[in-house]
């Protein structure tokens, strides 16, 4: 079996990480592992094993001809039989199936609102989604939502997982004094992950040996701009990084994982967390609960002083956090782990 990922950008991102780990870890599982980024290049390119086929198309919109028979041409070339495509990048792989070509088309759904599913616009892809020969949900509300208003009758949920990342130590530290406790929080300056629920908790702490670090992409909206804007007005210790590949290198410096979203699907920065040995707090959206259990602080969504209280729990329990750290980390190794889920995909493909 010959397979391609399909996705729009490479810019360090949930769905972005997945696809990446899904070409780079069936490399030696399949005949073959491809990676198609349709739209933008991004930093996660340079984490792409060198045995994965890669192409890039420049997709201008919706409809480039030009971009869209460069990979038909690829496909052909390369003889791919499963296209897996990956968030909105569905729609290419509609396309894809409509132009005759002969292949099985799979879809992941990563979406993150899972608990406003009645808000998303499903005008074009409940009537196209007859094209999907399999969907993967990354959560059982997921899902569930699929089997009941998308057409496919094949349906899994499938977790996602992470694998230890080969970048090496670019020599990027966290910022502050280095005594602090540091609490790391690795989101995209979006609304969906509420990081002024988490400024709002850091505020709250009266500790003055403590310092917050956002890691993520800003994409110039007026909500990162309002975030920005409250933490220069800020007189705490905060700092924002951006976007960087040497997401580990920073984990590895931090005393604390949060994550503060008001809506989920199945994070990846938990298993990053897990992965680096952080104990984490975070609040019990999506499947946050399902991944940590109780080996993490869990709290409700948009509560600052809830999420300020097991701050201050962690960083006053040195024992309890560093025992739950542990437990968290080999509860990852055995649930999220491609050794425990590299099987369940590969079986789904072949029953396809």
């Amino acid at each position: 079996m010959r397979v391609l990922q399909l996705i729009d950008t490479l810019t360090p991102g949930g769905a972005e990480r997945v696809a990446l780990n899904l070409a780079n870890s069936l490399e030696g599982e399949v005949e073959a592992s491809y990676l198609c980024c349709t739209r933008d290049e991004g930093m996660l390119k340079e984490e792409l094993d060198d045995e994965v086929g890669f192409c890039f198309l420049n997709k201008k919109h919706s409809f480039d001809l030009r971009a869209f028979w460069k990979l038909t041409t690829f496909i052909k070339k390369e003889q791919i039989d499963l296209v897996h495509a990956h968030g909105t990048s569905w729609f290419w792989g509609v396309l894809l199936k409509l132009s005759g070509l002969n292949i099985k088309l799979v879809w992941h759904d990563h979406y993150g609102e899972s608990e406003e599913l009645e808000k998303r616009d499903v005008k074009f892809l409940k009537p196209l989604s007859r094209y999907f020969d399999g969907i993967i949900s990354v959560n059982d509300d997921l899902k569930a939502w699929a089997k009941r208003e998308l057409s496919s009758d094949k349906v899994i949920q499938l977790n996602n997982f992470i694998v230890p990342s080969k970048e090496v130590d670019s020599g990027l530290k966290l910022k502050g004094d280095p005594t602090d406790f540091k609490i790391v929080c690795v989101a995209n300056l979006r609304p969906q992950k509420d990081h002024l629920n988490l400024l709002l908790a850091f505020e709250i702490l009266s500790i003055e040996e403590i310092s917050l670090h956002l890691i993520g992409v800003d994409p110039g909206s007026n909500y990162s701009q309002a975030l920005k804007k409250e933490i220069t007005k800020s007189g705490k210790k905060i700092f924002h990084y951006g976007s960087t590949p040497n997401v580990f290198g920073l984990l590895e410096q931090a005393d604390l994982g949060v994550l503060s979203s008001r809506s989920e699907g199945l994070p990846l920065a938990l298993l990053e967390y897990a992965l680096a040995g952080l104990p984490v707090v975070c609040t019990e959206v999506g499947q946050c609960r399902e991944v940590v259990d109780d080996a993490a602080l869990l709290v409700p969504p948009s509560n600052p002083k809830a999420l300020g209280k097991a701050i201050r729990f962690y960083f006053h329990n040195v024992d309890k956090r560093k025992k739950d750290a542990y437990r968290l980390h080999k509860r990852l190794k055995k649930t999220y782990s491609k050794e425990a889920l590299l099987p369940v995909l590969s079986n789904f493909y072949n029953n396809l």
